[in-house]
C-alpha cells in the first residue's frame, strides 16, 4: 500500500511545470497518498497550493556539499513507500523506500519532456498524459481581477517579451510591430515578466497605441498564473511564462530561436510555436506570428 510518496522535481519554473503531469498521475494512482516534493526555492511555488502535497523540501545549494547532507537528514526523518525522481542526480538511491522510479528505468514515450517524464513511471501509469497544471486560489483570482481593473473580462493579449538568454529574445521592435498589427483583435495588451524584462516591455508599451498594462516585476508566480487565465492568447519567447500560460489553459504562441521546441515547447493542444531559420530568433517574421494569432483567436 502506498501512503507516502516523495516526488523529486526540477529547478526552473518551466521545467517544474512540465513535471506536474507526473505528479497528477501519481495522485490518480494513489489518491489517498500524501506526496512530499523536493524542488527549487523559486520554482516550487507552483506546488504551494497543490491540495494533496505534504512538505516541500529545498536543496540549499550554497550550503556544505551543495546542501545534499542536510537534505538527506530531513528526508531520512520520513518513511516513503515510493520515490519518483525526475531529476535523477542520485538522491533517490540514497533513500530507503519500497519502490523507486528514476530515468534509469524509463521507457521512451515520445519526444516531449512531459512524455519523457511520464516514461519514468511507465510501469505503473499508461494512457494519455495529464495536462500541466499550477494550483491557484481565490486569493490570486481576486488579485487578478483587481490588477486588471476596467480591463477585467475584456479581450486581452498576454505578452512575455523576456527570457533567460539574449539569444532567446525576439527583438523588441518585432513585439511592437506585432502589437500594432494585432491591436484590432484585442482591447489591451498585458506584459508579464520580472524586473529584468521591464525595460523591453516599457519600450513596447510607450510606443504602442493600444492600451498596455505592464506587470513586469509586480506579481508572484501564482498571481501571474491567475492573470494569465484571463488572457485570450499569450505570445512570448521560450521561457517559463509560456509554460505558465499553457498550464493556465489558454492558447499560447512561443517564438523559438535556439532550443528544442519538440521537447521544450509548452505542453497542450492549444500551444503553437515558430522557429527562426537556422535557429536564429531574428528570422521569425512578424506576419507569421500575426497569422498564428489569428488562428488562435478563430479557434476560441
Amino acid at each position: 500500500m502506498v501512503n507516502k510518496i516523495l516526488f523529486i522535481s526540477l529547478s526552473n519554473i518551466g521545467d517544474a511545470i512540465m513535471t506536474t503531469p507526473v505528479l497528477q498521475a501519481l495522485h490518480e494512482l494513489y489518491p489517498e497518498a500524501i506526496i512530499d516534493i523536493v524542488g527549487d526555492q523559486r520554482s516550487s511555488e507552483i506546488f504551494k497550493l497543490c491540495p494533496y502535497r505534504g512538505e516541500i523540501f529545498h536543496k540549499q545549494k550554497n550550503s556544505f556539499l551543495r546542501g545534499v547532507p542536510a537534505l538527506l537528514i530531513s528526508l531520512w526523518a520520513h518513511s516513503y513507500d515510493l520515490v519518483v525522481d525526475i531529476r535523477t542526480d542520485g538522491l533517490a538511491y540514497l533513500l530507503p523506500t519500497g519502490k523507486r522510479f528514476t530515468k534509469l528505468n524509463k521507457i521512451k514515450a515520445g519526444p516531449h519532456a512531459v512524455q519523457q517524464h511520464l516514461g519514468i513511471i511507465s510501469k505503473i501509469h499508461q494512457g494519455n498524459p495529464p495536462q500541466c497544471y499550477v494550483w491557484i486560489s481565490s486569493i490570486e483570482k481576486k488579485f487578478a481581477k483587481e490588477c486588471l481593473g476596467d480591463y477585467y473580462g475584456k479581450k486581452l493579449l498576454g505578452v512575455g517579451s523576456g527570457a533567460n538568454a539574449d539569444v532567446k529574445i525576439w527583438p523588441k521592435e518585432n513585439y511592437l510591430l506585432l502589437v500594432e498589427k494585432a491591436g484590432e483583435f484585442f482591447d489591451a495588451v498585458v506584459f508579464f515578466g520580472n524586473n529584468k524584462d521591464k525595460e523591453i516591455s516599457d519600450f513596447i508599451s510607450s510606443h504602442a497605441e493600444i492600451p498596455c498594462i505592464n506587470l513586469c516585476g509586480r506579481t508572484s508566480v501564482l498571481q501571474a498564473v491567475a492573470i494569465l487565465e484571463l488572457m485570450a492568447v499569450f505570445v512570448g519567447n521560450d521561457s517559463g511564462l509560456g509554460h505558465m500560460a499553457s498550464a493556465a489553459g489558454i492558447p499560447t504562441i512561443t517564438v523559438f530561436g535556439v532550443g528544442e521546441p519538440d521537447r521544450y515547447r509548452p505542453w497542450g493542444e492549444k500551444a503553437l510555436w515558430l522557429v527562426g531559420e537556422k535557429q536564429n530568433i531574428n528570422n521569425v517574421a512578424v506576419d507569421d506570428v500575426v497569422g498564428l494569432l489569428q488562428k488562435q483567436m478563430m479557434s476560441k
